[in-house]
């Protein structure tokens, strides 16, 4: 028997109900993993109050990421052994599989060998920040030496990976945040250049940090009023990643901008990678790299107990955190 966490209808945190459930032996390409930790993110609210990219089936669970050691694997996994320390990649639907409880399962394309330097709280929360950053930045933008990059909500757990991910690969970040409060911790966590938005003019600091050229690339998860703004720091026929809503306002196209810039503006989620097996397997090498080699590593806003979910969800919707929110089991 195990602790899992679902929900009967979207709402608030208070939805969320803990069951008693038995978990059952793994199918064929399915692992069974005792779950030490569990990595929290944007999507996991979202998905509970159903305004995601994909709507919940009643009762649904919730959860992407996870790390654990495997309790069972399927008569077709070949590459995982009972015992192994894994960490899962968000590589499916919410409605199929959910890393909330004790004991879970999940498709074995996405469970991971983490690196032995990683705790169990660090594994369970570097993938979604990490490939995230990677596939926009990495795979699709292919951002180099002399780049800039406009990273707002810096200092969420995605932005502060593609602070990391962008210097690895070259590029100069750009952070941007609301108030100079967490401006230092900005710099301290890798951003050479960070722009309090309510505070700095930020069209002219970026004009002046690029020398009046502009940015590439901005990787937003805002959208909202402010993405005019956006589009204006942009080099000529720069590109604007939109990966989020975490604005719940219209947001406007400002089209005479539009046309001076000729910029690219794209949709983007994590399936880039991690929908694709080849894609994910490149992605997950290119982390690990990076994480051995200490260039990328994985900042933690704060842990809770399992029996704090609610709260934990609370927590996630007040805002303000500074890095990944980890729930220990």
């Amino acid at each position: 028997m195990s602790r899992t966490i679902k929900f009967a209808k979207a709402g608030g945190p208070e939805v969320l109900a803990f069951i008693e459930t038995q978990v059952p032996a793994p199918g064929p390409r399915e692992v069974r993993i005792r779950v030490k930790a569990i990595g929290i993110n944007r999507a996991d609210s979202m998905w509970r109050n159903d305004k995601y990219v994909e709507s919940p089936e009643f009762p649904a669970g919730l959860g992407y990421e996870s790390a654990g050691n495997v309790d069972a694997v399927g008569a077709s996994v070949t590459d995982l052994s009972v015992g192994d320390t894994v960490s899962t990649i968000p590589a499916f639907s919410l409605n199929q599989y959910s890393t909330y409880g004790e004991v879970i399962l999940v498709p074995d394309h996405a469970v991971v060998k983490h690196p032995a330097s990683l705790s169990f709280v660090e594994a369970a929360s570097v993938w979604m920040m990490f490939i995230t950053a990677y596939g926009a930045l990495v795979l699709d933008a292919q951002v180099k030496a002399g780049d800039f990059v406009i990273i707002p909500a810096a200092s969420s757990s995605v932005g502060l990976a593609a602070i990391q991910i962008a210097d690895y690969a070259g590029a100069t970040p750009i952070a941007l945040t609301r108030t100079s409060e967490k401006k230092q911790r900005l710099h301290e966590a890798g951003a050479p250049h960070v722009i309090a938005t309510q505070e700095q003019d930020m069209l002219a600091e970026v004009m002046r940090i690029t020398d009046g050229n502009g940015a590439r690339v901005v990787f937003d998860p805002v959208g909202g009023p402010d993405f005019p703004k956006l589009i204006a720091t942009l080099t000529f026929q720069g590109t604007v990643y939109i990966y989020g809503a975490l604005s719940e306002d219209d947001t406007p196209i400002p089209v005479l901008g539009m046309i001076g810039k000729m910029p690219t503006v794209k949709g983007y989620s994590i399936r880039l990678v991690a929908g694709d097996a080849e894609r994910r397997k490149v992605a997950v090498e290119y982390v690990t790299r990076g994480l051995a080699s200490g260039a990328l590593k994985p900042i933690i806003d704060r842990t809770f107990k399992f029996d704090e979910m609610v709260e934990v969800h609370r927590y996630l919707e007040h805002g303000g955190q500074f890095g990944k929110i980890v729930v220990t089991v």
